[in-house]
């Protein structure tokens, strides 16, 4: 089940740790905001991730494709508001 508590905890943390993550140039910053990421994500509601993750088992935890997955990710539970 998915509290709308969850949902909002969730784009929260997510839309502050995006908009830090896109405006940084430092590799370290962006390093310790894809492992807090990653962290949260293990912790989270697993009906919420699988609702967000869009069918991926690496979502929100792939360097390669961090930056489009953590948008998604925004954009998925903005619409759930």
């Amino acid at each position: 089940m998915i509290t709308k508590d969850s949902i909002e905890t969730a784009y929260s943390f997510l839309h502050q740790k995006r908009n830090v993550y896109i405006h940084s140039s430092l590799n370290w910053q962006k390093d310790d905001i894809e492992y807090a990421i990653a962290s949260y994500v293990d912790d989270m509601s697993r009906d919420l991730y699988e609702a967000i993750r869009g069918g991926r088992a690496d979502f929100l935890r792939d360097h390669k494709r961090f930056t489009e997955d953590i948008t998604q990710a925004v954009e998925r539970l903005e619409n759930m508001l």
